[in-house]
């Protein structure tokens, strides 16, 4: 049951009347008494906003999306999935930007615990199972998405697999020093396919090497654009001597990838990460992640949390799935 004014009044050993003036600004009240009643509402999560009006206990037709951002074509496939379940329930949708230049809990702290929205969507949040922890307190029902905690519902995909996947296909061809087209190593989709990637090597007896993780200079997105692309690629091509084959961490890092290498005549097998629907046209091999599914199935769970809230908690992990079009078949040299 969400935590009431009574309770915060209970818990601090004070009137109903003091705990008002606390959260009014009003009246004259001792700093011990204000920082011990704000200490003891934030503990309970609770928002004098949201309940002195009332709105925790009404439904108000809405859910939010939290995204890091909205101009990436990973979330604007999840967000058709997520639209297109909405469309017949009535339900809006109100999507919120979190500032990657900022701390992300803090920011979805915030937002929780005024209880705008009936439910929300934490999409490629990552926050700790800590943070996750805290955020439980506001009991409001959260999906997850490309994320999962044993609290909330949510769907993920196999980023390990799909890393490992990748790489035992081009290991399986012949090819032995792979290079990685990295984003950001501190994002945590790029944390596991590195673990699949380095997974497939030891299998087959190669020693990691570090410095075929290339990233771009650009870290705007977390490196997950085409300019990053781009810019690794060209630093690939000067390696001496050449790798043999490409893993890129995202098919729009792969679109600048080929443009560096058309720039030169130069071309080295890629598979990507994605399976964008621009990747059809190009001829990218990739490593399809059913985005769209994913958006669907974590706002159908969230849609049925609101009303059920001890159902049991889902958890859906997709698993990878290899496209093998042009870009990776490209025969080996013969020595």
């Amino acid at each position: 049951m969400p935590k009431t004014i009574y309770d915060i009044a209970k818990a601090a050993g004070v009137s109903i009347a003091t705990v008002s003036r606390v959260f009014n600004s009003m009246g004259s009240v001792k700093e011990s008494t204000r920082k011990k009643v704000l200490a003891i509402a934030d503990d309970l999560g609770y928002h004098p906003q949201a309940f002195a009006q009332g709105l925790a206990r009404k439904k108000k037709g809405s859910i939010m999306m939290l995204v890091p951002v909205m101009s990436n074509y990973f979330f604007t496939e999840i967000l058709r999935g997520i639209q297109d379940y909405l469309s017949p329930h009535n339900v809006e949708l109100n999507i919120v930007n979190i500032n990657q230049g900022m701390d992300t809990y803090t920011q979805t702290e915030h937002i929780l615990k005024r209880h705008w929205a009936d439910g929300y969507l934490l999409v490629s949040l990552h926050l700790n199972d800590k943070q996750h922890k805290l955020i439980n307190k506001y009991q409001v029902p959260i999906s997850l998405i490309d994320d999962s905690f044993d609290d909330f519902d949510s769907v993920s995909f196999d980023n390990v697999n799909g890393g490992y996947t990748a790489t035992r296909y081009f290991l399986d061809k012949g090819y032995r020093k792979i290079v990685v087209l990295s984003a950001s190593p501190t994002a945590k989709p790029i944390q596991g396919r590195l673990k699949g990637y380095k997974k497939a090597l030891e299998e087959y007896g190669i020693q990691f090497d570090e410095n075929l993780v290339i990233t771009g200079n650009s870290i705007k997105r977390d490196g997950f654009t085409e300019q990053s692309g781009y810019q690794a690629m060209k630093k690939i091509l000067q390696l001496d001597p050449l790798p043999e084959a490409c893993f890129c961490m995202s098919d729009i890092k792969a679109v600048g990838a080929m443009k560096a290498m058309r720039e030169v005549s130069m071309t080295l097998p890629v598979i990507s990460y994605d399976n964008l629907s621009i990747s059809d046209y190009i001829g990218l091999s990739t490593v399809s992640q059913p985005m769209y599914e994913m958006g669907y199935k974590a706002t159908k769970n969230l849609i049925h949390r609101i009303s059920n809230k001890k159902a049991p908690v889902s958890h859906k992990i997709y698993n990878p799935r290899l496209i093998i079009r042009s870009s990776s078949e490209i025969p080996l040299p013969k020595i």
